[in-house]
């Protein structure tokens, strides 16, 4: 069995100065979040084997942060084809991914996520706010065979509901 969890990137810093959309900066409320997220993950378990990530500036730091206070130990992989990708582009790079890897985290953008997840899962997310994961599970030996019959959403989960625990 297969797993992706989809980690939007956190909440970017509209205000700092950079020169394209691709360069812009995560926020201190950003920060907060990711590193937020990436301690959930080591608490319940779910360390990916294998991070794709958007080359974008605020995906990375995401995972950056995410990685040191989750002290995860994940391969990682910079896509630029992530950033502005499409649900194809994303369902292609998966299908690419090695088998070794049984756990992957997409580190990305909306709107992509909410369109992925309704064409792999056939759920509608209508609010797929910065720094939030989703977690899918696919009934698949080979990340090959990829495909909405064999997927299923198994958790969404929003920095700002594990900040009120």
């Amino acid at each position: 069995m297969k797993s992706i969890i989809l980690f939007r990137h956190a909440k970017s810093d509209w205000d700092a100065t950079y020169s394209s959309d691709h360069q812009r900066p995560i926020n201190q409320r950003g920060i907060k979040a990711s590193k937020l997220m990436g301690s959930y993950l080591a608490k319940i378990n779910e360390i990916p084997d294998l991070i794709i990530s958007s080359s974008a500036l605020r995906a990375l730091q995401t995972m950056e942060n995410a990685i040191s206070t989750g002290k995860w130990e994940s391969k990682i992989a910079v896509k630029k084809e992530v950033y502005h990708a499409s649900v194809s582009t994303l369902i292609d790079l998966i299908k690419r991914t090695k088998n070794i890897y049984s756990n992957i985290c997409i580190i990305g953008h909306e709107p992509t996520f909410s369109y992925f997840l309704k064409s792999i899962t056939n759920e509608t997310v209508f609010k797929f706010p910065t720094a939030t994961m989703a977690k899918i599970v696919l009934k698949v030996e080979s990340w090959n065979n990829l495909d909405n019959k064999s997927s299923k959403l198994l958790w969404i989960r929003k920095p700002k509901e594990l900040s009120n625990k």
